[in-house]
């Protein structure tokens, strides 16, 4: 069963009529508190309202005071500043534990069995052909979350299906294990309060600078995330990605943490995007034998 104290936060702007993730969430059985998070910006607002029961609506240029944007462009077409919000949105709710989704989730599903293998969805079990796939999104969310309790991270994500592309010969199945990258969706709480930096490529931008302090932000590669493709879908980001491309949008995180990200050609296609050095981004542990 959900914890009581736990809510999701579905974060959107302009897609009133289709926010693909509410649809999800219920198609794989979640059954516990949906927020709808939205700006007193957003034009269609209204229809938000009419649409779904709980709705929150927040102060775009009041947030906007309280972090640094990483420019003075004025242009407020970005996450960042949901992001923001949604823990004194929590707060105000009374709920301390929350996790935040984009609001183009399609798809939620396994990446490894109950064997560790990596998930090819289908596999066959004494002559019956059984499919891996998450029935239950309850469960699984009480699992991370239990995980998240247990230690000191600011903030958790699920994979993405980006992240495997390869499939079972991609380097996050060759190596199960936790990455300290964090993008996209963010299990939190009100009680490790943190700030997003940066209008654009606010997720990169903050687990690299908030990882040189010390903060921990990692990833759970044995689930994962699909959303529909970022320029394919009218409103939220889609717009801004489509004007500045992903070279400007990489480069907020070269701004933000110069020593340890630079923009590098990725994939076939050599798109630009932004690359991080670990071994420059996080503090070391010293072991005490050096101690003077």
């Amino acid at each position: 069963m959900i914890d009581e104290d736990f809510a999701v936060f579905i974060l959107t702007h302009g897609r009133a009529d289709n926010v693909k993730t509410y649809k999800t969430l219920k198609r794989f059985g979640y059954t516990g508190k949906i927020y709808i998070i939205i700006d007193n910006e957003d034009k269609s607002a209204d229809d938000y309202y009419k649409n779904f029961e709980n709705v929150v609506m927040f102060n775009k240029e009041e947030v906007a005071k309280t972090f640094d944007e990483g420019d003075n462009f004025g242009d407020r077409r970005s996450i960042v500043y949901a992001r923001n919000a949604c823990f004194e949105i929590a707060k105000e709710l009374g709920i301390t534990y929350f996790v935040q989704f984009d609001d183009d989730y399609t798809d939620f599903s396994y990446r490894f069995d109950g064997e560790l293998s990596y998930n090819n969805e289908k596999r066959c079990i004494n002559g019956v052909e059984e499919v891996f796939q998450i029935n239950k999104l309850d469960n699984m969310f009480s699992l991370i979350l239990n995980y998240y309790k247990t230690i000191p991270a600011k903030a958790i994500a699920i994979s993405q299906n980006g992240d495997w592309i390869g499939g079972k010969d991609s380097s996050w199945a060759k190596e199960l294990k936790l990455k300290r990258k964090c993008m996209n969706s963010f299990f939190c709480s009100t009680e490790r309060p943190f700030k997003f930096t940066g209008r654009i490529n606010e997720d990169v931008n903050t687990y690299t600078t908030s990882a040189s302090k010390g903060d921990l932000f990692l990833t759970i590669p044995n689930v994962s995330l699909k959303q529909t493709d970022t320029q394919s879908n009218k409103g939220g980001m889609s717009d801004i990605y489509a004007n500045q491309g992903t070279y400007i949008k990489s480069f907020y995180s070269v701004m933000f943490s110069p020593s340890a990200v630079k923009v590098a050609p990725m994939g076939t296609l050599q798109r630009l995007h932004h690359r991080v050095s670990w071994n420059n981004a996080i503090p070391k542990i010293l072991n005490e034998k050096h101690k003077k």
